[in-house]
């Protein structure tokens, strides 16, 4: 199908019209794969066809519809400079994306690509690397309500990064990725893809971020993890984007046996962003631990939808988001553990704790399970509560104000998540993101 030929309304397609696609596919390097520029064709017929999210959509329970937009977006042009990188910590490589594009990289150790690690873009990757991008990238159809924008983001992907650590190599230092948009209208569209071989270790550090604090641009990113059996992933991803910004963000995680993920999603930024995060357990061992922290404050939205699913015996997997909330802020978490009929002695567990810094505060939570095997044991539940008010009387006796003393207790809060981490540095970086926007 020509990408010319194809006609949508424009409340379904808005400013990511079939002109803008063809355009997009003409910027593409020509060394790209045929079966790749197929993919993204139908992927944009599935988006131009379907429908924005309605009210009666349950995987949209409680979310706000009617600031769904798709109007009023560019796709950027290339960056001449970008903001000072805010992860001081040593890494192993570094690519730095600003509007999906490469902008600049720091490169792996010869010793390390001797070995046989890689880390590179996805359009040399489509090139040299191209059937093992094919089998990992985009594997997972969206399963969380969000089809129309995967298939946007499918569609309008122009690059991102590749990560592949083979067998028996263990990384020390985690890999670095960052992603900006830069501009006041800006639409990117970042992807991660990392593949962990057969007892390999890898970390990843992710960075989402503008130029500035109140540009309306536009976010539709995604990752793929796959952790082959016997391995280790440490993925850590930072959302900071524009706080006029509309964002959506799918993880897809693959665990396979004796294999062991552990992925971190801070959210800091956006007006309005969800987060789709899916982790599937293939093969007996696996475990996934799934953690999020959220610093939600003013008019901002934070939409987080996840889906544990348990599909051999034996596996494990462990959920814990906590929100804090200040202002008129609004959180959402729906959360579902999935136990196949085959997943005996599955363990699982998921959890959703919202701390309210405000009257005016709203969180929804909706934490549900369905098992069909007899020889497993799960647990979840979700809890919304205030600071305890004789904790924060004793931080004042004590001379301390009670921003500061609000913001002592919310780091507490978080520390149950943050100390999971085993990267001392990371910990640290995390805090000092966290600090930045308790000081807006």
């Amino acid at each position: 199908m020509s990408a010319t030929t194809l006609t949508a309304p424009t409340t379904l397609t808005g400013s990511f019209t079939p002109a803008a696609f063809a355009a997009h596919l003409a910027s593409l390097p020509p060394s790209l794969p045929t079966w790749w520029l197929d993919r993204k064709r139908a992927a944009y017929a599935r988006f131009a066809a379907l429908p924005l999210p309605s009210r009666t959509d349950e995987m949209w329970r409680f979310s706000n519809i009617g600031t769904l937009t798709l109007e009023g977006f560019t796709l950027p042009g290339a960056a001449t400079t970008v903001p000072h990188a805010p992860i001081g910590i040593p890494k192993a490589a570094k690519l730095v994306f600003a509007n999906g594009r490469l902008f600049s990289r720091q490169v792996l150790s010869p010793e390390l690509a001797a070995r046989g690690v890689i880390v590179d873009t996805l359009q040399n990757a489509l090139v040299k690397h191209e059937a093992l991008v094919r089998e990992h990238l985009l594997a997972q159809p969206p399963k969380l309500g969000s089809p129309k924008f995967g298939a946007l983001h499918e569609a309008f992907l122009a690059d991102g990064a590749f990560i592949s650590v083979p067998r028996d190599v263990q990384l020390d230092l985690p890999i670095g990725i960052f992603s900006y948009a830069l501009g006041a209208t800006a639409a990117v569209f970042p992807h991660t893809l990392v593949i962990a071989g057969e007892n390999a270790r890898v970390s990843v550090v992710e960075y989402f971020g503008s130029d500035s604090d109140d540009s309306a641009q536009f976010a539709a990113g995604a990752n793929d993890l796959y952790a082959g059996h016997g391995s280790q992933i440490s993925y850590i991803g930072k959302q900071d984007w524009s706080h006029r910004a509309l964002s959506f963000q799918s993880n897809s995680t693959v665990v396979r046996r004796d294999a062991r993920v552990q992925s971190l999603n801070l959210h800091l930024g956006a007006r309005q962003a969800r987060h789709e995060s899916l982790s599937q357990l293939a093969a007996p061992g696996a475990f996934s631990e799934m953690l999020a922290l959220t610093v939600a404050e003013a008019g901002q939205e934070f939409d987080q939808r996840t889906l544990q699913i348990h599909q051999a015996p034996n596996t494990k997997s462990d959920l814990l988001y906590k929100n804090a909330l200040r202002g008129t802020a609004k959180t959402i978490f729906s959360g579902l553990i999935v136990v196949d009929p085959d997943a005996q002695k599955t363990d699982a567990y998921q959890s959703n704790r919202n701390l309210m810094l405000s009257d005016d505060a709203e969180a929804c939570s909706l934490p549900g399970l369905e098992i069909q095997a007899n020889d497993v044991r799960c647990t979840h539940g979700a809890t919304s509560s205030r600071i305890d008010p004789e904790q924060e009387f004793y931080l004042q006796s004590r001379g301390i104000a009670k921003e500061q003393a609000d913001e002592l207790l919310t780091f507490g809060f978080f520390e149950e998540v943050l100390n999971r981490l085993a990267n001392d540095d990371l910990h640290e970086a995390l805090r000092t993101l966290i600090q930045t926007k308790f000081k807006k």
